[in-house]
């Protein structure tokens, strides 16, 4: 189990929200505001409760950066590194007090502007409708817009902190696919399994068990399937896909395994090994792909075009990988079409799959990170395929 972690200092934080004032500058964004979640956490470092009451961070483009709170949640708030640290002032509201009206008053200060006309709002993509619109009813005539536009920039390259902590992460992963593999599979059902899985990711050091899916036989060819009551039976493959979160950052490993029972009749037939062998090289070769540089489309193809050429081009129906952080799906995301050229820091899965509907499927998934000459591969675990007994 980890004891230790490395820990983000409140400076990287005043960093985090001078280039994102920055960016609002650029962009001719009045104010940003980021109400609770990734982005919240990102650049205050506060995981803030998803309440219905309103917590929101207000960042002006000219003007001084706070955040606001209800009074209940004004101790928690104050200790975020960048407000214990004194560089993030906390503004609390009182019960009954109209919090929307508050914000909104905090953005006309700092645009200068009368009853909002005029004003550029961008805010956090996943905001509730019951804040998103009582705040554009408070600045009439302001035009809103999404936060990603500006803020992806500072999301998708990763810090040496947060690659410390994805690293964590994913070795704590890494143990728990060991443990279940040398585990008994056999006569147990999917969900028992996926309940492992979870209490397994919490001992390792994981703060949430997000998924585990447990997919066994023809569910092996289900890529999102929940783990059900079947029973697992010797002399078929599993698709283990499991993660969670470590101080915030998220682990995502997939790898397949086949149980025998025991009985060396009931291993791998040709067919399966040679699906398999088709996968590994794919997946290996799209985490060569990975460098400073390189299109994100380039590595989906780099994965895309050995499933092909052996004839299982329909049977990989889903992108090779997506951005990770403090959120298990972010950008980048590894799919044709994304131009975008990866930078040295991005995080990322590399996953593709082979399934043939109805009969089994398998899939091998890393997390990467583009390093300054090539892939930094984070997660440690064996990538052929494990024939254990179960």
């Amino acid at each position: 189990m980890i004891t230790t972690r490395p820990t983000i200092p409140a400076t990287r934080f005043v960093e985090r929200l001078t280039a994102a004032r920055r960016l609002a500058e650029t962009a001719g964004v009045d104010a940003i505001l980021v109400g609770v979640g990734a982005d919240l956490r990102h650049l205050a470092g506060y995981p803030a409760m998803p309440l219905e009451r309103l917590t929101m961070l207000v960042i002006p483009a000219g003007g001084a950066w706070s955040l606001v709170v209800p009074r209940l949640e004004a101790t928690p708030a104050r200790l975020c590194p960048p407000a214990a640290s004194g560089d993030l002032p906390v503004v609390t509201w009182e019960e009954g007090d109209d919090a929307h009206a508050l914000v909104a008053g905090l953005v006309r200060d700092a645009a200068g502007a009368i009853a909002g006309r005029g004003i550029q709002v961008a805010v956090s993509d996943d905001l509730p409708a019951r804040h998103l619109l009582p705040l554009q009813q408070q600045l009439m005539g302001a035009r809103f817009s999404v936060a990603s536009a500006v803020l992806r920039e500072l999301r998708m390259v990763k810090d040496p902190d947060e690659i410390a902590l994805l690293t964590l992460a994913a070795h704590a992963a890494d143990r728990v696919v060991a443990q279940i593999a040398r585990g008994r599979l056999v006569g147990r059902t999917e969900a028992d399994v996926a309940d492992e899985v979870r209490e397994r990711l919490i001992a390792e050091g994981h703060d949430e068990a997000l998924f585990a899916i447990v997919g066994s036989g023809p569910n092996s060819a289900s890529p999102h399937h929940e783990a059900s009551d079947r029973v697992i039976c010797a002399g078929e493959p599993i698709v283990l896909d499991i993660g969670g979160t470590l101080a915030g950052y998220g682990s995502d490993i997939t790898r397949t395994l086949w149980v025998t029972g025991g009985d060396a009749a009931k291993g791998p037939d040709e067919r399966f090994r040679h699906l398999f062998g088709v996968l590994h090289g794919a997946q290996a070769a799209a985490r060569a792909a990975v460098r400073p540089g390189i299109a994100c489309e380039a590595v989906d193809a780099a994965a895309r075009r050995p499933i092909a050429a052996e004839g299982y081009g329909d049977a990989f129906f889903h992108r090779t990988g997506h951005g990770i952080g403090l959120e298990g799906h972010e950008e980048p995301y590894i799919i044709g079409g994304n131009t975008e050229a990866l930078r040295e820091g991005m995080a990322f899965s590399v996953e593709p799959g082979i399934y043939l509907v109805g009969e089994y499927g398998a899939r091998i998934e890393d997390i990467v990170v583009c390093g300054p000459d090539g892939p930094i591969e984070l997660n440690e675990a064996p990538r052929e395929l494990y024939v254990v007994d179960g």
